[in-house]
């Protein structure tokens, strides 16, 4: 057996919410909408990962959600532009990465990151 797909489902009282964040600030693409269920996906081909984690590092709170880009600079651009407040960063970490933490709109933790 192989995994295919992994998928992160976040619950919402109206999906359409979602267009903002996940569409324009993070430049996913709509896949599917059902008006109950909104999946939101990159061209990018992506191997299916889990992480498991006591903290996120360097002693922030476990994301809900880690995004990977590639140009942070642009990314936090929106972010600003959107007017959601950055919890955490811009930092460039021991391993490898630069990053920062924003809360979607149903109040999930995202992490942003580029790798160096």
């Amino acid at each position: 057996m192989m995994v295919k797909r992994i998928v992160t489902n976040i619950a919402s009282t109206d999906v359409s919410k979602a267009k903002q964040f996940y569409v324009d600030i993070l430049g996913l693409d709509i896949v599917m909408d059902q008006g109950w269920i909104a999946t939101f996906a990159s061209r990018a081909k992506m191997a299916p990962q889990i992480s498991i984690a006591t903290e996120g590092g360097s002693g922030t709170p476990v994301p809900d959600i880690s995004v990977e880009v590639d140009d942070l600079e642009e990314a936090k651009r929106r972010v600003l532009d959107a007017g959601l407040a950055i919890e955490y960063g811009p930092a460039k970490e021991e391993w490898g990465v630069r990053r920062f933490y924003v809360r979607d709109p149903f109040g999930r933790l995202v992490n942003i990151l580029a790798h160096d």
